[in-house]
């Protein structure tokens, strides 16, 4: 019965052989697990993925054989599960929508406050408690300029927070690329130099000293020609930024093949102050933002890579931060970023001619000083160039 689910998980990529599958069912047959989906999910896991860069891609299989087996590890928000079921949903004038009021941060905190000592059931369709499909800041399925969103998935992408734990995808560094002008972009950057022992043939030198030498092959080396350009990328991840998985794994791909020398982090929206490298344990392994702004030196390349599209109570305002109630603004953040690294670009996926209607992409652009170029092949090289000088 698990041959089928053995090819589902291969044919997602999951570099899974004959003698793991075979583990697994050695496994099942010594019954060390109880007859629970989710154990076999962790035992089947354990047995045929060796590398967690492919936890996604077994997670997706896994999704596919096991239909809805997604759910099973969701966790939800202590708030009534039956207040957040979306029946209704309220379709508003442009003029009704221009009309709803913005609360502010802090009144947007202590109104919530407020309704979970107060709400005692659910609500749909309204403009003031925790409910779905109104015009309320607080809940999901409906419409507000600046709301928190409480439980389903978001629309407008215009939340202040999210009250939910969320799950962000790693980008695929294996990804093959559909094209080589990524990477020809990128080359621009790139900065040879030899150094090290005697490692390759000098041709050229040789060809010299051969003809010298009366035709005798007089074999001369050199030392390898080395990439010398250190880069430090910081990639925003999930939300909007879910849109433009493709695109930039393509460049993450790109970007490891390119520069030999490449530290990378994750950040959600905006950097805070601390980062993270694997999605799946963003919560439990942390990397403070003064460490890695002290452990690379001034002349890193530092690379952002993000949409910029947030509220901008994100950016500017302490404990502003769509997931949790940060110290300091991301803006003294960035501030911090570009001071210690004089040569930094942005890279923005999202189509340059939206740019002007994001407020927080306007905010971005201009801590970055105007270094922001889109993610297109035009983009990359100006961006290149830039950092080339």
């Amino acid at each position: 019965m698990l041959i089928d689910f053995f090819y589902t998980v291969k044919q997602a990529g999951v570099p899974a052989s004959i003698k793991e599958f075979l583990t697994l069912l050695e496994a099942m047959d010594r019954q060390v697990i109880h007859p629970s989906l989710d154990e076999f999910y962790y035992l089947a896991r354990l047995t045929l993925v060796k590398d967690e860069a492919h936890f996604d891609k077994f997670d997706r299989a896994f999704g596919t054989y096991f239909k809805g087996v997604e759910t099973i590890f969701e966790k939800r928000p202590d708030i009534p599960l039956e207040w957040l079921v979306k029946q209704l949903q309220r379709d508003l004038t442009p003029e009704q929508k221009a009309a709803i009021e913005k609360f502010g941060y802090d009144k947007l905190m202590d109104r919530l406050k407020q309704l979970l000592e107060e709400q005692k059931e659910r609500h749909e369709g309204g403009s003031k408690w925790i409910g779905t499909g109104g015009v309320s800041p607080f809940g999901h399925g409906g419409f507000n300029p600046e709301g928190i969103r409480i439980g389903g998935k978001g629309g407008q992408r215009s939340a202040v927070k999210v009250w939910e734990e969320r799950q962000y995808q790693d980008y695929d560094g294996e990804r093959e690329l559909g094209t080589r002008n990524i990477k020809v972009a990128l080359r621009r950057l790139r900065r040879f130099a030899r150094e090290g022992l005697e490692e390759e043939l000098a041709l050229d030198d040789t060809i010299r000293a051969t003809a010298s030498n009366a035709g005798y092959l007089d074999i001369r080396m050199q030392p390898e020609r080395k990439n010398k350009i250190k880069v430090l990328m910081l990639f925003d991840v999930g939300g909007s930024m879910d849109d433009h998985i493709a695109r930039t794994e393509e460049l993450f791909s790109a970007a490891r093949t390119e520069f030999k020398n490449m530290e990378f982090f994750y950040f959600h929206n905006c950097v805070y102050d601390y980062l993270w490298k694997n999605n799946r344990r963003r919560h439990a392994e942390r990397f403070p933002t003064w460490d890695v702004l002290r452990r690379y030196t001034p002349d890193t390349k530092l690379i952002f890579v993000g949409d910029a599209t947030m509220s901008p109570y994100e950016i500017v305002q302490p404990g502003g931060a769509v997931e949790y109630n940060n110290a300091e603004a991301g803006a003294d953040w960035l501030q911090r970023f570009t001071a210690a690294f004089p040569h930094f670009v942005w890279l923005n996926p999202e189509p340059e001619g939206l740019w002007q209607y994001r407020q927080s992409i306007a905010l971005i652009r201009q801590l970055m000083n105007d270094r922001m170029f889109p993610l297109t092949m035009d983009g990359l090289e100006r961006a290149m160039r830039l950092l080339s000088k």
